[in-house]
């Protein structure tokens, strides 16, 4: 549960056998491969690593409405020929569909000149005809225009004007631009435009032929993956007349398996360490069950290699603000009673199951903040084992606010205590110090600067100040010059106070947030009990309508809010001070498809 330690392993062996050995890899499924081919390659040269074409198809025919039969078994099914005829059929129905589209804008600009065809080349004596629709109102501007011109025919509202001229007219000739009407009538148009709709109609029904092999491409298509895999390898790899190199990051506990691999395929070996000015990609170890967790903490920034893992805490962290902007016990139970109804769906690999979990997880902790608030679908428990667990009012912002703020500071300091565990330089104090100005800084807020506990924060927070100044920054100190720019890059840091602080209030919205879906759902349940108060029939309908519709409008937005505040809080101003270095992700050179 932690960034996995890599090794540098570069493999050598001769060109005849680079692609057995790189299937072999790519069979292990172990290296982040490094490019080692020249940087200057050509831009056709760069190989996609990804089956983006295959991907393309697929999209392409998935939106086909009513596909036809599906062909469940094909012995002879090219994927990479079905994907290049797709994307065939692709291209012509663009190319025909922007031709459609060209020639209806041409038919509504002459169309109201009427039928008309062009004089010969040299008719006019090297003399061309320039068309402009001016606007009745600016008639008064022929009067300004030094070349012959005729209007040929008007509505209420257009001119149609001809300008004659041996060269194209100034731009400013006219307070209109002119227009390109082309060479073809506008009965050669029409019925180009008929052509071009029979060909999209023909394209559309191939296109409609081809999904019956929706299900095969969707099979297949780790093939296609697999074999850009392999294509992208071929492409990072250098290679001399004789032999071929190839280099990778491996994890420190797979790296007896690259070495058999070696050993079984006659390659030569050499295993480093990663050097200090090298960066090498990341790999959070977690189990499948915390998968989900992997997935949240590298969506916004993938941590450093010499940094640390998060996934634990960002869920753990995630679930509590999620609970505290829902802040409803019966919207809980609404999220749980929904995971039960996909939990079988959620089953089909590891990954969802991981998802579920984590979809658990939050559920659980909304109803236990639920309770703890004393709030379910907006009223009161009317139970008196509840009404005991209620140990929040979310009416008392006094209360209420002092919680956002403790969770908001603890929060931050757990992010710099990590990242002191993570950085060895003398500059990892510096997080030492920043956990002393924030407790400092809490206990001097909520003493209501009095008394001994304000006096004691003032110190801790001073202190922290001071080690902030002296332990910010990572210089040498052989001279005494250096000293000075030690304290001049200490004092710098002190800019980041306000930082600090405007990222500690950013957690007032747990408060805001919760109180506003506390608020809603209690001003739903009030209306409605005053549109059932009359005792009618028609009354009592209204008022379950309301609500329902209110309700679930509520847990939409709530739920919405939940999410994306309780990732940005993680994101944004924890990321910030505990993990403030990205790195890459880890991607292994690997088969895609399913072993048979």
């Amino acid at each position: 549960m932690s960034v996995a330690r890599l090794k540098k392993v570069s493999l050598i062996g001769r060109l005849s056998d680079k692609d057995d050995a790189l299937t072999a890899l790519q069979d292990l499924g172990v290296m982040h491969l490094v490019p080692l081919a020249p940087e200057d390659r050509h831009l056709e040269e760069v190989v996609d690593r990804n089956a983006e074409d295959a991907y393309k198809a697929l999209r392409f025919l998935d939106v086909v409405p009513e596909p036809r039969r599906q062909v469940r078994r094909s012995d002879d099914f090219d994927v990479h020929a079905f994907v290049a005829d797709v994307l065939k059929v692709k291209d012509a129905l663009r190319a025909a569909r922007d031709r459609r589209a060209f020639l209806q804008e041409r038919i509504k600009t002459i169309a109201p000149w009427g039928e008309f065809h062009l004089p010969p080349a040299g008719a006019l004596r090297g003399n061309l005809l320039w068309f402009y629709a001016l606007p009745v109102k600016e008639r008064a501007a022929l009067a300004q225009v030094d070349l012959p011109w005729q209007i040929v025919g008007q509505d209420t509202t257009t001119l149609q004007l001809v300008v004659i001229s041996d060269e194209e007219p100034p731009s400013d000739l006219l307070p209109v631009p002119r227009l390109h009407v082309g060479d073809r009538s506008l009965s050669r148009l029409e019925a180009d435009l008929d052509e071009t709709e029979i060909e999209i109609e023909a394209v559309l029904a191939e296109r409609k032929a081809m999904t019956r092999y929706l299900d095969l491409l969707r099979a297949d298509i780790s093939k296609a993956e697999t074999a850009a895999e392999m294509a992208f390898a071929q492409s990072q790899t250098r290679d001399d007349t004789s032999l071929f190199a190839i280099q990778g990051w491996v994890p420190e506990d797979r790296l007896q398996e690259v070495e058999d691999l070696s050993e079984n395929s006659g390659l030569a070996l050499l295993v480093e360490d990663a050097s200090w000015d090298e960066l090498p990609p990341t790999l959070l170890e977690q189990p499948e069950t915390e998968q989900a967790g992997v997935d949240l903490a590298m969506f916004y920034q993938v941590p450093s290699y010499r940094g640390w893992d998060p996934t634990i805490l960002l869920v753990a962290s995630f679930s509590v603000f999620f609970a505290m902007i829902i802040a409803d016990a019966g919207y809980g139970l609404i999220l749980a009673a929904l995971l039960l109804l996909m939990w079988k769906r959620l089953s089909a690999t590891s990954a969802l199951r991981s998802w579920r979990r984590l979809g658990l997880i939050l559920a659980g902790a909304t109803v236990a903040y639920g309770v703890m608030v004393g709030s379910y679908f907006g009223a009161p428990p009317s139970y008196t084992g509840l009404q005991r667990l209620e140990v929040l009012d979310l009416n008392d912002f006094n209360t209420m606010m002092r919680l956002s703020i403790i969770v908001g500071v603890v929060h931050i300091a757990f992010a710099q205590w990590m990242a002191f565990r993570a950085n060895p330089r003398r500059s990892r104090f510096a997080s030492i110090a920043w956990i002393g100005i924030l407790i400092g800084g809490l206990m001097i807020w909520l003493s209501g600067q009095t008394g001994g506990a304000f006096l004691i924060g003032a110190l801790i927070a001073i202190v922290g100040v001071v080690g902030l100044v002296f332990f910010t920054s990572d210089r040498p100190i052989d001279k005494p010059i250096d000293w000075a720019w030690r304290l001049f890059d200490g004092v710098k840091k002190l800019s980041g106070l306000m930082g600090m602080f405007g990222d500690v209030l950013s957690y007032m919205r747990l408060f805001a947030l919760g109180l506003a879906s506390a608020s809603l759902a209690l001003t739903f349940n009030d209306l409605a009990g005053q549109v059932m108060g009359s005792g009618s029939g028609l009354a009592i309908l209204g008022g379950l309508l309301i609500l329902l519709i209110g309700h679930l409008l509520n847990f939409g937005l709530a739920l919405m809010s939940g999410v994306v505040h309780g990732l940005r809080l993680n994101y944004i101003e924890f990321y910030k001070w505990g993990l403030p270095e990205e790195g890459k992700a880890f991607r292994a050179f690997s088969r895609k498809e399913v072993q048979q």
